[in-house]
């Protein structure tokens, strides 16, 4: 029986860690210092809980102490649960830092339970010892036990569990096996922890209940392969329209709707995109990568009869949540491939007129390896001559704060023969950290920045005219650090 215990926890132990890259994600983003601090914390917890556990199984050891950590572990995943929110947004309100926000936050979050489960393998390893002629198989075997246990609560959290059920009632879960897995240590207060178990379970089926009530109220909360997504009704702070809205980061909207006008632009930035009809005037075939809502997709092709678009998203559920809420339809023209960006342009030998680029949805979890002059070489590569492309930057231009854009700028410098910037709001405030709409011309000769259409001659206006600085290399494969340059923008 304690072989099945170890592998259980072991299991939850990787379950714990893979829900905390989720849990932390809206608030701080995905970005290795995220996981530098779950990944470094958790093991350092570990660590603390297999010298505790084994310190504590030789002073008394029981299968009722046993029992009891694993039972207090399984209480603190169901806190967890309930606490997230709260102290994510404590934090995050009161600290700027994302080096401290992610390391505090995993430290208050995941340091106790990670702590009691590391515990259980040593202890149990006293537990089982019988002969010290055999104790080194004895201790080989819990631990490889343990590992495999591990193993298996990797691959059932990233292939089934977080996707189907979502983060929430995945730690409930968690914590309802957990608490009955302290039964199987000793059945000793059986009452109690059967009452646990069934109060967890309680709160399993009133998690799905409330889930429920929120989408009545059209709040939905969806974790994907890739992200969780929130999606709800908000009101554009000018007009007061209302809008359908996506977010899949910190801060900001990534997609958002006009509810009376699906394909009318609702972000300032992807108005931005019309600027490939003023440098690229007739283009014919077109790109887009990253789908989000289909925001600009859907106004190409009600505002371009002559296009046609292939756009890339990697995650084919926000495909299907565009579908469902942000009226994505079928469209002759229009060709969605489901896969990475940049395996999509290692493939492609399809030439474009325009390449639109909007992956860059949160300064939080920038994907580096779309922003590195491999990429770049490859985009340049699947335009025409005198071909055009446009992707929404997310920095400032100047100091600190715009480190990531000047490296971004270098990195298309160092391949197309003109890139210029044009700020969505403030043109003329370089510290700002904002939308930036970064065009590339792969041609020679010098374009117009004046328009007889009042809309393009007024986002022309927002040409950026300073110098700016060549203090940074471009973006390589090799070298790309991008979460450094970020967390000056915090």
């Amino acid at each position: 029986m304690l072989e099945l215990v170890v592998f259980i926890c072991g299991a939850a132990v990787m379950i714990l860690e893979m829900l905390g890259s989720r849990i932390l994600a809206p608030y701080v983003g995905t970005s290795i210092i995220v996981w530098t601090s779950l990944i470094g914390i958790i093991l350092g917890c570990l660590s603390y809980g297999y010298w505790w556990g084994g310190k504590l199984a030789d002073i008394r050891p029981s299968h009722r102490a046993l029992s009891f950590i694993i039972f207090l572990s399984g209480i603190c995943v169901a806190a967890l649960a309930f606490s997230k929110s709260f102290i994510l947004s404590f934090l995050q309100e009161h600290t700027g830092n994302i080096y401290l926000v992610s390391t505090l936050a995993t430290l208050i979050l995941f340091a106790p339970p990670s702590t009691l489960l590391g515990m259980v393998s040593p202890y149990a390893v006293r537990l089982k010892m019988n002969d010290v002629q055999t104790s080194g198989a004895t201790v080989g075997r819990l631990y490889a036990i343990s590992t495999v246990g591990s193993i298996v609560g990797t691959f059932f959290a990233g292939f089934f569990l977080i996707a189907y059920v979502g983060t929430t009632n995945a730690l409930i879960i968690m914590a309802t096996v957990l608490v009955a897995t302290s039964l199987l240590a000793s059945m000793r207060d059986r009452r109690a922890k059967v009452g646990a178990t069934a109060a967890c379970i309680t709160l399993l089926i009133g998690s799905s209940a409330y889930d429920g009530y929120l989408a009545g109220r059209g709040l939905f909360d969806v974790d994907t392969d890739y992200n969780r997504i929130l999606i709800y009704k908000s009101s554009n702070v000018e007009s007061g329209r209302t809008m359908q809205v996506m977010v899949t980061g910190p801060h900001g909207q990534q997609s958002a709707m006009y509810v009376d006008n699906p394909t009318e632009l609702a972000l300032p930035y992807t108005k931005f995109y019309k600027l490939a009809g003023h440098f690229k005037p007739n283009m014919k075939k077109t790109l887009m990568l990253g789908g989000g809502g289909y925001s600009f997709p859907k106004y190409a092709m009600a505002h371009y009869p002559g296009m046609e678009m292939d756009v890339v998203e990697l995650d084919p559920h926000v495909t299907k949540l565009a579908e469902r809420f942000f009226e994505l339809k079928e469209h002759p023209r229009l060709k969605i491939y489901h896969e990475d960006a940049r395996t999509f342009l290692n493939r492609t030998n399809t030439p474009y007129d325009v390449v639109f680029g909007d992956t860059f949805t949160s300064h939080y979890s920038i994907p580096f390896h779309l922003s590195t002059l491999e990429t770049v070489r490859m985009i340049y590569k699947s335009l025409i001559d005198g071909g055009v492309v446009l992707t929404n930057v997310l920095s400032a231009i100047e100091g600190d704060t715009g480190r990531f854009m000047r490296a971004e700028y270098a990195t298309f410098k160092a391949v197309f023969p003109q890139v210029h910037l044009f700020p969505v709001k403030h043109s003329q405030d370089g510290l700002r950290r904002q939308n930036i709409m970064l065009v590339a011309l792969k041609s020679n000769e010098t374009p117009s920045f004046t328009s007889h259409d009042p809309e393009l001659q007024e986002m022309l206006g927002q040409l950026w005219t300073k110098p700016i600085p060549t203090d940074l290399p471009p973006l390589t494969d090799d070298f790309a650090p991008v979460d450094h340059y970020v967390t000056a923008m915090q």
